[in-house]
């Protein structure tokens, strides 16, 4: 019996509308899940901004964003949020930040957050200070943002525009921590990676000066052993220890801890956001006209000009088409083979390889996988230790045709218990589990993570002789709630044999109980600050 792992990272802000019971997650035994990640957040802005603002970052269809937030948006502002939230029947306890697009859309309109050299007026600025600290005084744990420009707007309005908080400036930035500051609440965000010097602004704003002012605890995006920049992985831990030794700063940054395998449907996948032309064709809807273009030889030239060009600095994606395999195409011939065979068999470039398969076979027809990042076992285990970093990024309720990391604390036990079975320990269980419950609970701000004396009985049980080759294992399911979606999804059934939410177990034996996140509520609203648990030892 573990405490009910927590799971920092989630997009789950429409879907806990829809179905409050997050079964996807739950059943791997996460009893507490965070909202509002990544700027974005369905507090202040209106139903069609959210849905510009989470649906394409996220990949989850538009018009089941629109049609959530439509039948059950019921709130103006954060009490009222938390408040409606709190009432659903929810099967996991929720937490939640505001996000910083969000926030920014609603004071000056998400045409004007999202326009280059607009910036807010002093009065606006104050305004979005005081919305912040509204939300701070409901219960939310903090303030996420995004200084990637790599995610887009969906919607017909502003399409492909930058989120809004790529576009603040770091005093709009700071005005904002100030608040989070005098709160004592945190931040979550993503440095721009095409900025790597403006990642020192996030420890001088975390750091407490050495006491002459409160520190503010930070959770960045992110940590990994990414085959684009592999060496990466040794100088990043060890950075972000010195810094935060330095300054004083209590920067952390979000790891997840299992190999970071996708999947992509045709050319439906964030990583392509990296290049204008990917974008260009991102930004087209209509399939017909996406082929077109793809096939289009002036487009090829550009993309292939931006796919070349060497970059300084970490990237989302490898860029090596010989390491992108073929699982799903009407040409069944090509089912098992890279796009870089393609290309050595057809004398051609990589990059016209795959534009080709994909105008051939219909781009979506064509679904294909890589891994971008934690291939190398050696690396994994060394960052599952690595006291700078912390569990998080699975991106849960997001992404649903391109991964699935639901059950990614399940997956690091089963690292934990094979790498012990073989008698090459890495890390110790109870490492493990502290790693993945307490330790980012109190990091984040929210009530969980503990089994003690006047903890709510949040628990998972874990039978270790079910940490097998079925966690790993690939798995789609169909979605009613989103028209029939079929999504990727993890199954630990062999491993999680029960999981108790507030003291009522929820799921057991691969089942859920009756009335499951329709008419039985286990889960609540955790405010931050609101529970003052008798921690005493038994």
């Amino acid at each position: 019996m573990l405490p009910g792992f927590v799971d920092v990272h989630t997009h789950y802000d429409a879907e806990v509308l829809l179905d409050p019971g997050l079964r996807e997650s739950v059943r791997h035994g996460v009893t507490t899940v965070l909202l509002g990640m990544c700027s974005l957040s369905t507090v202040y802005s209106d139903t069609e901004d959210a849905a510009d603002l989470f649906s394409r970052v996220e990949a989850v269809p538009r018009q089941f964003v629109v049609g959530a937030l439509e039948q059950h948006k019921t709130w103006s502002g954060p009490a009222e949020y938390v408040k409606a939230i709190d009432e659903l029947p929810l099967g996991p306890n929720i937490a939640s930040l505001l996000g910083h697009s969000d926030l920014r859309a609603s004071v000056l309109g998400l045409d004007r957050a999202t326009t280059r050299g607009v910036t807010p007026t002093d009065a606006e600025l104050e305004t979005m200070a005081a919305k912040l600290d509204e939300a701070l005084e409901a219960g939310m744990l903090g303030l996420s943002g995004m200084d990637a420009a790599i995610d887009k707007l969906d919607g017909d309005r502003f399409r492909s525009r930058a989120l809004p908080s790529t576009f603040a400036t770091w005093r709009e930035r700071r005005r904002l921590i100030k608040v989070l500051r005098k709160r004592g609440r945190m931040l979550q965000s993503a440095p721009n990676v095409a900025k790597v010097h403006e990642a020192l602004n996030f420890f001088l704003e975390s750091s407490g000066l050495f006491g002459r002012r409160r520190d503010v605890r930070m959770s960045l995006l992110v940590s990994a052993d990414a085959k684009s920049s592999p060496g990466a992985v040794r100088v990043l831990g060890p950075g972000v220890r010195l810094l935060n030794r330095i300054l004083g700063s209590k920067v952390r940054f979000q790891h997840l801890p299992v190999p970071f395998e996708l999947y992509s449907d045709g050319i439906d996948l964030p990583v392509f956001e990296e290049f204008g032309a990917g974008t260009a064709a991102l930004h087209l809807k209509d399939q017909f006209e996406r082929n077109k273009l793809l096939a289009d030889p002036e487009y090829r030239r550009r993309f292939r000009k931006s796919f070349d060009r060497r970059v300084l600095g970490p990237t989302l994606w490898h860029r090596d088409f010989h390491d992108a395999r073929i699982v799903e195409c009407p040409d069944k011939t090509l089912i098992g083979k890279s796009f870089g065979q393609i290309a050595d068999e057809r004398g051609i470039h990589p990059l016209d390889a795959f534009l080709d398969v994909l105008v051939d076979n219909g781009e979506r027809n064509v679904r294909w996988t890589t891994i971008v990042a934690n291939d190398r076992p050696k690396f994994l285990d060394k960052l599952a230790k690595e006291p700078s970093v912390h569990m998080g990024f699975s991106d849960a309720g997001a992404h649903l045709r391109n991964m699935a990391f639901y059950n990614y604390p399940v997956k690091l036990l089963k690292r934990v218990r094979d790498a012990q079975l073989a008698g090459r320990p890495f890390m110790t269980t109870e490492h493990a589990v502290h790693r993945l419950t307490a330790e980012v609970a109190d990091w984040f701000g929210v009530s969980a993570g503990t089994l003690r004396q006047g903890d709510r009985a949040d628990f998972v049980v874990i039978d270790p002789a079910g940490l097998n080759e079925t966690v790993e294992a690939y798995h789609e399911e169909s979605v009613p709630f989103y028209g029939g979606l079929s999504r990727m999804v993890n199954r630990s059934d062999d491993a999680v044999i029960a999981t108790a939410v507030n003291g009522a177990v929820v799921f057991r034996n691969g089942q859920f109980r009756d009335g499951y996140g329709e008419s039985v509520k286990s889960g609540r609203y955790l405010r931050a600050g609101s529970e003052k648990l008798d921690h005493t030892p038994v």
